[in-house]
């Protein structure tokens, strides 16, 4: 939930950038055969090749879906992938990109880069240059660690990919041509010009209210707090993380997600003003379980789909 001195992964996807399989079809695959990353019949077991392999199992970590010392699946991983009791284990749900895009621009010690833009870079238009000088700066000055500037390039090129719709002329390769899925959330595009991008903050009508609050109520708990003043949940400080800048909202927008927050599972959460300062307030004496917004999220969307 913050970037710690020393502490940086960067370079470990072997430059894919995320497919619209890889997730689902190598969280399974751990659960199925939890050696399936060190075994020779890898490339076999997941249909792709060897650096393919690595680079599904980086992702997964990068996710949150399996553990950073390990290849056994997380308690939030099962929740979403497991085949037969999962949430989601196809990725039909668009809130499930959303909650994938938060773990994985909250994972500052396995996904840096995407750490770093979602809460560290602030510029709402700007050229591929200015990201590859301001990933340096934060490497350099924030971490005071040395990574080569190839390896930096790289990073941002898996990112823009990951996050950018592509423009296909019809000349590249269909597998190369397939969009990552977090591409779909509008978060980062090419501006009109075609020579930069554009990461403006606005209204996320799209987000659904219980991936926002899995993410308040999982910073808030990552905080060890009671209440959070408005503006630590609108804008990234101390190296913590903030729903506000990792989905881009307005200010406006923000306070009225928070509002919806509050009636989504009542009698969790109110918004006070305490001197001047609005605050969210945890109501329950015991921390809330992040995963509640989960569950809620899912059944209620499960009941739609039955009714449809």
């Amino acid at each position: 939930m913050r970037s710690k001195a020393d502490k940086g992964t960067f370079g470990r996807h072997e430059t894919f950038a995320l497919r619209y399989s890889w997730l689902s079809k190598g969280f399974q695959a751990v659960q199925n055969y939890p050696g399936v990353f060190d075994s020779e019949n890898s490339t076999v077991e997941l249909g792709v090749g060897k650096n393919m392999v690595t680079s599904i199992r980086y992702w997964l970590k990068a996710f949150q879906l399996i553990e950073k010392s390990s290849n056994t699946p997380t308690l939030l991983g099962k929740k979403l992938f497991d085949p037969k009791h999962g949430y989601d284990p196809y990725l039909e749900d668009e809130g499930t990109l959303w909650l994938l895009h938060w773990l994985l621009a909250t994972n500052a010690e396995q996904a840096t880069t995407f750490y770093w833009f979602f809460n560290q870079f602030h510029k709402s238009e700007f050229a591929a240059a200015e990201l590859l000088t301001g990933l340096t700066s934060f490497v350099e000055v924030g971490l005071k660690i040395k990574v080569s500037p190839t390896t930096l390039k790289n990073d941002l090129a898996v990112l823009t990919r990951m996050y950018v719709q592509s423009k296909n002329n019809g000349r590249a390769p269909l597998e190369d041509a397939l969009d990552s899925p977090l591409s779909l959330l509008g978060l980062l595009t090419h501006s009109p010009n075609g020579r930069t991008y554009q990461s403006p903050a606005k209204a996320r009508t799209y987000l659904p209210t219980g991936i926002f609050s899995f993410a308040v109520a999982q910073l808030m708990q990552a905080r060890g707090m009671t209440s959070l003043p408005l503006e630590k949940l609108m804008y990234s400080r101390d190296q913590f993380v903030s729903p506000g800048t990792i989905f881009r909202l307005t200010e406006a927008d923000l306070i009225a997600k928070l509002e919806h927050m509050t009636e989504y599972m009542p009698n969790q959460f109110t918004i006070n003003e305490t001197a001047g300062i609005h605050q969210l307030y945890r109501l329950v004496e015991n921390e809330v379980d992040p995963l509640q917004y989960l569950g809620q999220h899912y059944l209620i969307n499960s009941k739609r789909c039955a009714a449809a």
